[in-house]
């Protein structure tokens, strides 16, 4: 054996090792000014509450109410922000605590509530129904980089415009096993998905250990919260389910156009319903949300594939992780009105980011049309371009076997590694494409000169007709159902 070869490293003191990539938008001392500013916000403009019940909650504390204004003072802000759990751990219908939220751990899922899809027959778009949300939950069921599902689309062919969310989530149940985030028309909406949720947990109480779905709820910006969005705020509360309050602030029309400006004030919407939500039930888990974008000013539109929404989603994942709050992103989502290079540009830049940002939830993964337009392609498209992101979030491992000095000592110089040992080891650590062509030119002509969108709806294809999720029982399918059938009867 050679003296001089270094068979064992000898472990150095003092290291610093990036186990993964290491990013961030602002500094503590940036964050610091942007909270300081929004606590100036809640202090001296305030917000508005439309809601009677919680005015009270804030009549009786140390807030100051004039009509439906409330101003709140630094100190409640932050006796409030230390209510709140660091971590929430999701199970879907699987009985899986398949979902675990918590600082730096990202998980993705689709978006919710899209009015349109796209008619994989016709090539145009049409109203989304329940056999799309059926559909899309089987993608999600089926891909493995999807961690949670939102309903991808709107259930316009329910009986009942008031009823349409008790459906949607009969249909997000029926395709999907894994856990949820979900919407719901108003407060005795969310009611009726709770104890949906409820029966298929087993119960209240199994419910507030392992819930099964996160509740997503939306304020108006600039500062306003209507009653709908409040009562599903302190029922969530009450209830101890999780909730995320998601301001959608548009940079230049419901918020200032500076990006500074536009995030003190989606913190001091969210602030506000921390502080709300404290005063109802402290110790509630509330999630962080803010899709923070721009509005288009030559094109008027509110634009889901701006760098700008990038930029300012992982600088609220920075803001959020400062608080101690879990945070609700938004990536994989494109202006665009197919899936084309566009899409994929605009998926890949904003899923990149917001998962090197470390947010909790990243949401509308499969948005195209500026978030009007469901695409069961653009999910499958997703699914591709997550699988690198998560490949890159990996980073490099530095150690021993990593190294490959034995590797190297035992091919020597003009030697090959493709039959060594170590090649076998480590391969399979790589990114392996199921879309992506990386064929030599002749086989690709040989095989049709097959383009990435062929590929995708050959994928897309075989899903649809292939997959089929676990079918739920009987019995509890019955029990949903009487659920649903009562709500329609209140309001028919």
């Amino acid at each position: 054996m050679d003296m001089y070869r270094p068979v064992n490293m000898t472990p150095k003191m003092n290291q610093s090792v990036n186990m993964t990539p290491q990013f961030q938008v602002l500094s503590e001392d940036q964050i610091e000014q942007i909270y300081f500013a929004a606590l100036d916000i809640l202090e001296t403009t305030g917000g508005e509450i439309h809601h009677d019940g919680a005015l009270e909650l804030f009549q009786e504390s140390e807030a100051v109410v004039s009509g439906k204004r409330v101003k709140i003072p630094a100190s409640l802000v932050e006796r409030a922000l230390q209510c709140y759990p660091s971590k929430i751990t999701l199970k879907g219908r699987n009985k899986k605590r398949s979902l675990k939220l918590q600082k730096n751990s990202a998980a993705f899922g689709t978006g919710s509530d899209l009015p349109f899809t796209y008619d994989r027959e016709t090539g145009e778009r049409r109203r989304t129904t329940y056999q799309d949300v059926m559909n899309a939950g089987k993608f999600v069921d089926y891909l493995s980089n999807y961690d949670f599902f939102m309903s991808h689309g709107i259930v316009s062919d329910a009986p009942n415009p008031q009823t349409y969310d008790r459906h949607q989530f009969m249909a997000m149940l029926e395709s999907c096993t894994k856990p949820m985030v979900v919407t719901s028309v108003d407060g005795e909406g969310l009611e009726d998905l709770w104890k949906m949720a409820c029966l298929v947990q087993g119960g209240e109480e199994e419910f507030k250990l392992n819930p099964m779905f996160v509740a997503y709820i939306e304020p108006i910006s600039p500062l306003k919260n209507d009653r709908t969005a409040v009562e599903k705020l302190l029922f969530a509360a009450e209830k101890g389910i999780p909730a995320m309050y998601t301001p959608c602030p548009s940079s230049g029309a419901t918020a200032p156009a500076s990006s500074a400006g536009m995030l003190v004030q989606s913190l001091a919407e969210t602030l506000l319903a921390v502080v709300m939500c404290y005063l109802k039930r402290p110790g509630m888990p509330l999630v962080m949300g803010g899709v923070t974008t721009v509005m288009d000013m030559k094109k008027t539109t509110y634009c889901y594939g701006a760098p700008e929404l990038s930029l300012c989603s992982a600088a609220n994942t920075d803001i959020s992780k400062w608080l101690g709050l879990l945070m609700f992103s938004t990536g994989g989502c494109s202006d665009s009105k197919v899936v084309d290079e566009q899409a994929a540009a605009e998926a890949t830049t904003n899923l990149f980011y917001s998962y090197l940002s470390g947010a909790s939830l990243i949401h509308d993964v499969g948005y195209i049309d500026s978030g009007v337009n469901a695409s069961l392609e653009s999910l499958v498209m997703c699914q591709e371009i997550m699988g690198m992101v998560r490949q890159f979030g990996k980073g490099i491992c530095t150690d021993e076997a990593h190294l490959g000095l034995e590797a190297i000592d035992e091919v020597g110089p003009s030697g090959e590694f493709l039959t060594h040992d170590s090649t076998f080891a480590h391969w399979k650590e790589w990114f392996q494409p199921k879309l992506q062509d990386r064929a030599m030119y002749d086989t690709w002509v040989a095989e049709g000169k097959k383009t990435m969108n062929d590929r995708i709806n050959e994928e897309t294809e075989r899903i649809l007709k292939e997959y089929e999720p676990v079918p739920m029982e009987e019995g509890l399918r019955k029990e949903l159902k009487e659920i649903i059938d009562a709500a329609e009867e209140r309001h028919s």
